[in-house]
């Protein structure tokens, strides 16, 4: 058996350094607060990151727990079985004080930055204006809705799409006396380990009738200090 057959049939192999960086920025911290966190010096650090260092199994786990996730988050591989969603046994879910309604398309799996979300919005419901890290990509699916993209309005039909930097300030409502619904994706950070959002989320203007989300939906997926309805 050749080397090259042998490489083909052996597991594939779990760059660490990568999954480190890339939790790291989901969290928002600078290789400076980690090697904190972690009591590591930025250079080893930096090393481990780029893969030209390899962490001892105490070292990881400091790591580990700095990025708030457990050792299995560097060497679990994703299934197939646990990614697949079926329409009629896919969960929905509304959030405490929110009329809307969701839909979870997406898994979470060690480095994995997609968000994504079936969303059906009432007749009526008007977002806040927010900004935010990352981008989003929204589909509509059913009805219609006025997306506000930095102060220009545009009305989104079925087969519409909008692909956007979150950073942008941007709202959308469903004027209309039917329901919306769209497919919502994004690289939104979701929730550290303590349970508070890890993204930075900038409150722009409040809906139209000035109420502010109150304290059982100010956690959505991907979102900081809003739910997901506010800032998508």
């Amino acid at each position: 058996m050749s080397s090259q057959t042998a490489r083909a049939g052996a597991e594939p192999e779990t760059r660490i350094g990568v999954l480190i960086r890339a939790r790291r920025r989901q969290l928002g911290l600078t290789l400076q607060q980690l090697g904190d966190a972690a009591n590591l010096s930025v250079g080893y650090l930096s090393q481990v990151e780029r893969d030209n260092a390899t962490p001892t199994l105490g070292t990881l786990a400091g790591i580990a727990r700095a990025l708030g996730v457990g050792l299995d988050y560097f060497v679990a591989q994703p299934r197939a079985e646990d990614a697949l969603t079926r329409e009629e046994a896919r969960p929905r879910f509304s959030i405490a004080g929110s009329s809307l309604i969701y839909e979870r398309l997406g898994t979470e799996f060690p480095g994995n930055q997609l968000s994504s979300f079936i969303l059906t919005v009432p007749p009526g419901y008007v977002s806040e204006t927010v900004s935010h890290e990352g981008e989003e990509l929204i589909y509509i699916l059913e009805g219609s809705i006025i997306q506000s993209l930095d102060g220009q309005e545009m009305v989104m039909k079925a087969g519409d799409s909008l692909h956007y930097r979150g950073n942008t300030p941007h709202a959308w409502k469903n004027p209309n006396d039917t329901p919306a619904r769209l497919l919502w994706a994004g690289t939104l950070t979701l929730f550290n380990a303590a349970g508070q959002p890890a993204s930075h989320i900038t409150l722009v203007s409040r809906d139209k009738a000035g109420k502010p989300a109150s304290p059982s939906s100010k956690r959505k997926p991907g979102s900081t200090s809003r739910t997901k309805e506010e800032k998508t």
